[in-house]
């Protein structure tokens, strides 16, 4: 039964290494799948909405052949609740760390709300993901990414994950437009894990986030001081929490 990992923007599938690293030693089914245009070829007539991810997403764990324990950061962490929600069969197990983003008061942070809006994101994204690799990763690291791990997350940086940054953040610049998660409650329907670092501001306040994990009955795991890329700062402390959850998964 495969742990798969599906990392969000503005990334590659490097941001998860230090994890995997730790968690190698008690799993050998671990896989990576990138989202398109994030780390992966942005096919032709790839839409790039939530919907487009969501479907995406359900296409490569069928093929997997069996249920995952499923992760998700970021980005990756709302594809994996919309797929919870739509193909639970899928799924043994999931963990998120976004699920504030489905709190009814949510409100997009700052550089979401930059993308969504027309000719100020098209402008933030070509200086975003152009200029040199060391420009881009000195930039995640500001943003508290683990060096090294900015460095190999950088090279992958391109104008394609430019595009599909603006087209996934406008199909949900509405809160309306979140709805694949409304009916959250249906997440219940597999043992879920809710990863609140407190230190990430960008995902909801505190009591959003934990609102949602209770509306979709999940646990939720605290990490004390740690930002948006805790799976870098300490990946020894990640592996301990995701492997102490699936422990308790029959």
């Amino acid at each position: 039964m495969p742990a798969v990992f599906v990392h969000g923007n503005p990334e590659t599938a490097a941001v998860w290494e230090p994890l995997l690293a730790e968690l190698a030693a008690v799993r050998s089914d671990l896989v990576c799948l990138s989202p398109p245009g994030f780390g992966a070829p942005l096919p032709a007539g790839f839409g790039a909405t939530q919907a487009d991810y969501r479907d995406w997403l359900v296409e490569e764990l069928a093929a997997l052949g069996e249920p995952v324990d499923l992760m998700g950061h970021d980005w990756g962490g709302g594809h994996v609740v919309n797929v919870v929600l739509s193909r639970p069969d899928l799924v043994r197990s999931w963990v998120s760390d976004v699920l504030g983003i489905y709190d009814p008061g949510y409100r997009w942070h700052e550089l979401a709300r930059r993308w969504q809006t027309p000719d100020v994101g098209e402008a933030d994204v070509a200086a975003r993901f152009g200029g040199t690799a060391e420009k881009r990763a000195e930039v995640l690291a500001e943003r508290g990414m683990g060096r090294h791990v900015a460095a190999r997350v950088a090279a992958g940086q391109d104008a394609a994950m430019g595009r599909a940054v603006l087209a996934l953040y406008r199909s949900a610049a509405n809160p309306s437009t979140l709805g694949l998660g409304l009916d959250l409650e249906r997440a219940a329907a597999r043992p879920g894990l809710a990863i609140l670092a407190t230190a990430d501001q960008a995902v909801g306040t505190e009591e959003q986030r934990r609102r949602a994990a209770g509306r979709a009955a999940a646990r939720v795991v605290v990490l004390e001081g740690s930002g948006h890329w805790w799976m870098t700062e300490d990946p020894a402390r990640g592996a301990a929490v995701l492997t102490d959850f699936w422990a308790t998964i029959p």
